[in-house]
């Protein structure tokens, strides 16, 4: 059997205590479990949880988490942070990540965006140190900040994309969690045998077990909880959200209540505007850990998976947050075209509604409300394709299969 040493570089690392996605973490243990070491080299990132608690010696602190080694480097990260805070940090990162690749022992690299840059010690791992590298691409960079209108500048995106083409051209293999992302880095010029969809995946062992359940003050029993459980940032579009609330609350249906639950750069505005517009079917909550999560996902009605109206993300993106809501039975409401939207329709395990859509948005909500027998069948057909098409554990299994084989058809 074969066994590897992977550094595995991902910068927003978090185990399963942090409030964050926490694929890294499940793809790790999938790693240990089937023989393998692993050392994650992280930063700080708000919300996330590495596990380690010791102090930071010269930048850094080591330590084992549930069997994965874990090197946090002291770089602390937050959606909030300005465009040029942030990307100082993606480059510190980077260029730190570069001194452990050539001072570490290892048989492999593997890096996951996003930032992009994380992809730069792998870069240079497999030409100045004959490594295997793996990249994993979560999202199309810089074809989604251009389109979000995050970056203009011409320079800047055109290193980006010097960037994307160098990082997928000096892979030995390229991950893609959606099939609008295995398309974009086909166009780069990537054989489609050099490119596997592996789709982020749903943790039922966390959503399975008993719970604590609860719901927070202002939300009743009898009201329908509508849930959005991530990051309220530009690219979420939750304006879209409260625009909804506006609308059911114009009819009177108060008793359908949201609970934007999480944190982000555009949060203190959102609930500013709710304020504004007295909209006190909207509720606003800090992050909580995967746990705390399965917990209120077990009294939650609906799940809501918002993104602004940018076509890049209609295949482009694999939210966790859609996973999770798949696993704790939920029925997801989506806002945008795209294959969630159509894998929501094929299934039946919720609704779809046109980006930009208060009416469409609201209609949909009392329709749940109207109807909860249909609201938990189409729940259980989501935890359904959960199971069959989803399970976190299967989907690592195929990820460690894809790491194999290149390192064994590199003769490793």
């Amino acid at each position: 059997m074969v066994s590897m040493k992977i550094l595995y570089f991902h910068q927003h690392f978090s185990s399963p205590s942090g409030s964050t996605a926490i694929r890294s973490y499940g793809m790790s243990r999938c790693l240990i479990g089937r023989g393998h070491q692993v050392t994650v080299i992280c930063g700080s990132y708000l919300g996330s949880k590495t596990g380690l608690s010791g102090l930071f010696v010269n930048g850094q602190r080591r330590g084992f988490v549930d069997g994965i080694e874990v090197i946090e480097l002291d770089l602390d990260y937050s959606n909030a942070d300005g465009f040029v805070k942030r990307s100082f940090t993606f480059l510190k990162y980077a260029v730190r990540g570069l001194k452990l690749i050539f001072t570490e022992k290892y048989d492999l690299v593997f890096a996951t965006t996003t930032p992009l840059t994380a992809g730069i010690p792998g870069i240079i791992a497999r030409w100045f140190r004959n490594k295997p590298f793996v990249f994993e691409v979560r999202d199309l960079w810089p074809e989604l900040p251009k389109a979000m209108g995050v970056i203009t500048n011409p320079v800047i995106l055109g290193l980006m994309s010097m960037l994307e083409w160098v990082s997928y051209h000096s892979a030995h293999h390229v991950v893609s969690l959606s099939p609008g992302i295995a398309k974009g880095v086909e166009k780069r010029g990537i054989a489609q045998s050099k490119i596997s969809l592996i789709p982020n995946g749903c943790d039922l062992d966390i959503f399975d077990r008993e719970v604590e359940k609860w719901r927070p003050m202002g939300i009743s029993e009898a009201d329908l909880l509508v849930l959005f459980a991530g990051t309220h940032g530009v690219a979420n579009g939750l304006n879209s959200v409260l625009d909804a609330a506006k609308e059911l609350k114009s009819r009177g249906r108060l008793n359908i209540k949201f609970l934007l639950i999480g944190q982000g750069k555009l949060k203190n505005s959102l609930m500013e505007r709710a304020k504004r517009e007295v909209l006190n079917n909207v509720i606003f909550h800090d992050p909580v850990s995967k746990k705390q999560l399965a917990g209120l996902m077990s009294t939650t009605d609906v799940g809501l998976q918002i993104l602004a109206n940018i076509p890049v993300f209609y295949y482009g993106t694999s939210p966790n947050k859609f996973f999770d809501y798949l696993s704790a039975s939920l029925p997801v409401l989506n806002n945008y075209p795209g294959w969630l939207a159509e894998m929501i329709d094929m299934n039946s395990c919720g609704f779809t509604v046109p980006p930009d859509d208060p009416i469409a948005f609201a209609d949909a909500l009392e329709q749940a409300d109207s109807n909860r027998a249909d609201l938990k069948l189409k729940g259980s057909r989501g935890k359904m394709l959960a199971v069959l098409e989803f399970d976190r554990k299967k989907l690592a299994d195929k990820w460690v299969d894809e790491l194999e084989s290149v390192y064994l058809k590199l003769g490793k």
